[in-house]
């Protein structure tokens, strides 16, 4: 058996959508809590900066947010590495 490595896609991005790029070295036991950090912390898009806890629960409930064209659920573990999450505007 060949042993090829592993490929490394980056997912194409939605249309009107809005992407962060997260980068764990370690496990994350829920998705919510990081992309609400990561969307305050990041300083390309200002009302996805003001983003509260209700309003994030409310694209997740509506299916809006994102992850390799799957809608995600708050309570989604991450894995360590890079996730691409599109939040649809």
């Amino acid at each position: 058996m060949l042993n090829q490595g592993m490929t490394y896609k980056i997912p194409e991005q939605p249309e009107n959508s809005f992407r962060i790029t997260i980068e764990l070295e370690t496990a994350e036991s829920r998705l919510d809590t990081v992309l609400l950090d990561a969307l305050n912390k990041q300083t390309e898009n200002e009302s996805m900066q003001q983003m509260s806890k209700t309003k994030l629960k409310k694209l997740f409930v509506e299916k809006q947010i994102l992850i390799k064209g799957q809608s995600a659920k708050a309570k989604s573990p991450l894995n360590s590495g890079t996730t691409f999450v599109d939040i649809l505007l």
